[in-house]
């Protein structure tokens, strides 16, 4: 029982680590949120292996995959050497926040069922085809992130490259549209070019209409334009297939299901590149081990030619979440001039990843730092180059379920512990957190309704897997941050309409 070598800290914080472990793993929860044995297990795993700095960051959120080697809901930094199967494999998957001026007082629930309904094939969960894109932009998206979008599609959302990370490009430089062909193979950017505007089916991406319900820092809350009663917009979702069918070149995850297998292995024999012989080792290293199966991690140089090419890979494709967040929000604005026929005046709040490799520095010296379900959470300190986030800290968003409160938080500059990192939910549950769980649609839909939330699309039979009973309790979550000093609570929004496959 791995349960047994975990050392109590403080009331809100232990302490794992055993004769395998050349690092430990800091859990900032409470008792109550530790996770399984299943997951212990895992983060002892890659604990053992060489190359990891100071220690494993757990949040609140921590819980196992199938088929993943790192548990979701942790931060691990390396020294010299990138650890690619520490990340999902969804570059830059995120969550953003999107202020309207739509509020209580000005929108009726009539008039928000309208919207939903029209919303639903505008912004797709599961879908051949979303917002199609031609070639020559989707290729500027990967090397100069949100700019030629905006240009392209004329989106008028304020802020939405300033309240970014990064400023909407995840290169510090934009390489040429040769060294995005050089990195990618264009058939996978040929797909990217209809993928576009996708939710996607995986997990529980989703686009939320949220509900201000309360405000937890008065000042920091007028300093991000909130108030009690607003309606924002938040939206969950990834690179798509672009970074799917990139990462799986890269990533010993698990064997690829056959048809990606088959157009992965098209793309890459038809692919003119200077990196054919990298490839081809990494290629090796992944089948050496077994798709993941076997011990130690993968290790890419961090600065040696892997390294360089699998991070501007990474790069290219987490420009491409980025933008595919940013379409969503256009073809919801589009949608309430069309339906509610006037402009819902939508401001970037901050558009925030939670799958994420960038070097950054942490205890004096520079790190790779491996964020997988955490995002990253700042302190004022860090944050100077922002003209708010100096004053505020960086915004971290933290949903629970579909029909329970998500908080807006800001980064804290005591943060150090775990990377100046947040969990990005609330995580699965064990154990059930409620006395009544549906066991179909039908009484999922009831319950919802009872707590004034709508569900659209809906179509999976697995979404009642995310009903609130299979997730941690929120309060005991928001306990973990506040008293480990991670984030600081701004304000409590309650969903009220909600798409998920």
């Amino acid at each position: 029982m791995l349960k047994k070598s975990l050392k109590k800290i403080s009331e809100y914080r232990s302490e794992m680590r055993t004769e395998r472990m050349k690092v430990p793993v800091v859990f900032h929860v409470q008792d109550t949120l530790l996770p399984n044995e299943a997951t212990l297990a895992q983060l002892e795993s890659v604990a053992s292996n060489n190359g990891i700095f100071d220690h494993i960051a757990a949040m609140a959120d921590v819980h196992s995959k199938p088929g993943r080697k790192n548990a979701t809901g942790t931060t691990v930094a390396s020294e010299s050497c990138i650890l690619p199967q520490l990340n999902d494999s969804d570059p830059a998957c995120g969550m953003r926040l999107v202020r309207t001026n739509l509020n209580e007082s000005n929108t009726t629930p009539e008039e928000l069922h309208r919207l939903f309904e029209a919303l639903v094939p505008v912004v797709p969960t599961k879908a051949y085809i979303g917002t199609y894109l031609p070639f020559r932009v989707v290729v500027d998206i990967c090397r100069r992130g949100i700019a030629p979008l905006i240009d392209h599609l004329g989106i008028r959302t304020k802020y939405e490259a300033e309240n970014s990370l990064d400023r909407g490009n995840f290169f510090p430089e934009a390489p040429s549209r040769q060294d995005i062909l050089n990195i990618l193979p264009p058939l996978f950017l040929f797909f990217a070019q209809f993928r576009s505007g996708i939710l996607g089916a995986a997990g529980n991406h989703f686009l939320d209409l949220m509900k201000v319900t309360g405000i937890e820092d008065e000042t920091t809350a007028t300093k991000l334009g909130v108030k009690n009663g607003d309606y924002l917009f938040m939206v969950h979702c990834g690179s798509g297939i672009l970074g799917q069918y990139t990462m799986y070149m890269y990533t010993a995850k698990k064997r690829e299901h056959l048809s990606t297998a088959i157009l992965m292995n098209i793309g890459r024999f038809f692919w003119s590149t200077p990196f054919k012989k990298t490839v081809r080792s990494i290629a090796a290293k992944i089948r050496s081990s077994d798709f993941g199966r076997k011990e130690p991690l993968i290790t890419f140089d961090g600065n040696g030619e892997d390294g360089r090419l699998y991070m501007a890979a990474r790069q290219a494709c987490s420009n491409f979440a980025h933008a595919n967040r940013a379409v969503i929000t256009h073809n919801v604005s589009k949608t309430i001039k069309r339906v509610l026929g006037r402009d819902p005046e939508c401001e970037l709040l901050y558009d925030m990843p939670h799958i994420l490799v960038s070097q950054e520095e942490h205890a004096g010296k520079k790190v790779w730092v491996h964020r997988n379900g955490t995002s990253r959470a700042y302190g004022p300190a860090r944050m100077q180059d922002h003209p708010i986030f100096h004053e505020t800290g960086e915004p971290a968003f933290i949903p629970t379920s579909m029909s329970t409160e998500a908080y807006l938080c800001v980064g804290q500059d005591g943060n150090d512990s775990s990377f100046f990192s947040c969990n990005h939910g609330a995580g699965k549950s064990a154990t059930k957190t409620e006395d009544v769980t549906p066991e179909n649609k039908t009484e999922l839909d009831r319950k919802l309704e009872t707590k004034g939330v709508r569900l659209y699309n809906g179509r999976s039979s697995k979404v009642i897997e995310q009903d609130s009973s299979h997730y941690k309790r929120a309060d005991d979550v928001i306990a973990s941050v506040k008293e480990n000093g991670i984030v600081k609570p701004v304000a409590r929004m309650q969903p009220i309409s909600v798409i998920m496959y």
